[in-house]
């Protein structure tokens, strides 16, 4: 069925529209709008089909009912899992989630951004590059309701939701040495992420702290789009006689599972050979040909918390900034040697 326009229906009617879009928008009684005309006029627009513009009605009621949630890519485990959060939670108060995935690239970042903001979004959720410094700074003057997840500004003070990244990692080293193994590798992603770089920093700390020497070649990074031959060669590296590596703690659960897949056709034995750990799990790590040790952490909440901020920071936009960091937990299985 064909719907009517606004317009059509003040011509019908000979109302103005300014009138009509009261009354359709809940406003009638406010505007002392007579009873007889809000039941015409809400009876003729139901009979006719009429659906309200969105963003028009945005613009009027002063809200959108919408949340932006701007993340880097929507494939990816970790945030396919949040976004499920958000979306759920955003739903139980009774909100639409818009989404937008911008490649870690900053201008996507930048349109997605804007992109939300033309919708009449209410609030945004974003999970930086950290590369956009001039939006998020934006954002926060002009006091517009916004939760940064795990990427942060550190120099900008805003809403903020994320990991205990040093304390994830320093209970992988320390597993680590408690099992024997002093020399431990680290492979990450070469990224400037405050997350990837808070992870090396605490293993490099962790490593001092126990005593234990992080020599050249132990740091080993890959490209965000590497390859299987980019995995086997950096791990070749690792295990060559002037470095020997006894254990090797992937920075993400993707790398982790990379280098399983290249240390298996390798024909290097886990745990025997090389000890194995990962920042980061999968559901699918305990089927593992050996089990894979890891450090979980709570992603549905982390999407949840977010939520729960920004609405209140909807409701107040000069309420203090909160951070919120979620506590890791190390789950051990048989990859680090210890069944």
């Amino acid at each position: 069925m064909k719907t009517i326009s606004l317009q059509e229906i003040s011509t019908a009617l000979k109302v103005s529209k300014s009138t009509i879009s009261y009354v359709l928008n809940g406003r009638g009684d406010e505007k002392r709008i007579s009873i007889n005309t809000q039941q015409m006029i809400e009876e003729y627009a139901k009979a006719h089909n009429y659906k309200p513009n969105p963003l028009a009605r945005s613009l009027i009621v002063g809200k959108s009912n919408m949340i932006g949630f701007v993340l880097p890519n929507i494939a990816d485990f970790f945030f396919a899992r949040i976004t499920r959060s958000i979306e759920k939670k955003a739903m139980q108060s009774g909100y639409e989630v818009v989404f937008s995935s911008t490649g870690e690239d900053k201008e996507r970042e930048e349109k997605s951004i804007q992109s939300m903001l033309d919708r009449n979004v209410d609030g945004l959720i974003i999970a930086s590059s950290q590369k956009n410094e001039k939006d998020i700074l934006r954002l926060t003057q002009n006091k517009f309701p916004m939760v940064l997840i795990d990427r942060k500004y550190p120099d900008i003070s805003t809403n903020f939701v994320g990991l205990n990244n040093i304390g994830g990692i320093t209970m992988l080293v320390e597993h680590l040495i408690n099992m024997g193994r002093k020399k431990i590798g680290f492979v990450s992603l070469n990224m400037d992420l405050l997350t990837l770089n808070e992870r090396l920093n605490s293993y490099e700390e962790t490593m001092k702290r126990n005593g234990c020497e992080v020599k050249k070649g132990f740091i080993q990074q890959l490209e965000y789009n590497h390859t299987d031959n980019d995995m086997e060669r950096i791990i070749k590296i690792m295990l060559s006689k002037s470095i020997g590596v006894e254990g090797l703690i992937f920075s993400t659960q993707f790398l982790a599972a990379d280098g399983i897949r290249a240390l298996n056709k390798m024909n290097i034995k886990v745990p025997t050979d090389m000890a194995v750990v990962s920042y980061g799990h999968k559901n699918d790590f305990d089927l593992f040909k050996v089990p894979l040790t890891a450090i979980d952490f709570p992603v549905e909440e982390i999407g949840e918390k977010a939520v729960d901020i920004l609405l209140e920071n909807m409701k107040d936009i000069n309420m203090k900034k909160e951070e919120f960091y979620f506590n890791t937990e190390l789950i051990v299985r048989e990859s680090c040697g210890s069944h």
